[in-house]
């Protein structure tokens, strides 16, 4: 889910001789009437957050449209519960993805550097928090993760599912 934010430059005002020499700024006219018919910016609010261990990090994304996570694991045991892409030549089974609504993904890559003080932005274990469509809870077993359509992930050191 990319949480671009577009850039909207308006003209800036144009010299003009005028027939005596003198020189004039002029603001196209159309500058204002078209900036009237293109799209918004995209806003979005973005919480990161990590387990108290600092091995699971993550970050939500909260749009107009709809939210969406992104979490990481660093370190962790056992097979990805994902099927390897042949395109994926790197590691894998670190990072999944998932939005308010559909499947979980996972991308190929290792698992962002760990988190050196937990304490920061912490999600305390016993925890649970709505992200307006995908909820999460945090324990010491791991960290759940489910959307409205009931899709979901658990991330642990000794555990990696997804539904």
């Amino acid at each position: 889910m990319s949480l671009a934010h577009r850039r909207l430059r308006f003209c800036l005002p144009v010299a003009q001789p005028f027939p005596n020499g003198l020189l004039i700024f002029l603001l196209p006219l159309f500058a204002l009437p078209l900036a009237a018919l293109l799209p918004a910016p995209a806003r979005a609010d973005v919480f990161p957050f990590n387990t108290p261990s600092g091995n699971i990090s993550c970050s939500v994304g909260i749009e107009r449209d709809g939210t969406d996570i992104m979490c990481s694991i660093n370190e962790k045991q056992g097979t990805p519960p994902l099927p390897r892409p042949a395109s994926c030549a790197g590691a894998w089974g670190h990072h999944f993805e998932m939005l308010d609504r559909g499947p979980v993904t996972a991308k190929c890559g290792a698992g962002w550097p760990k988190e050196t003080k937990p304490e920061t932005n912490a999600m305390p274990y016993g925890h649970i928090e709505d992200f307006g469509g995908i909820t999460c809870s945090s324990s010491k077993q791991g960290l759940e993760c489910r959307n409205r359509d009931g899709h979901g992930f658990l991330l642990s050191r000794r555990v990696l599912k997804v539904w």
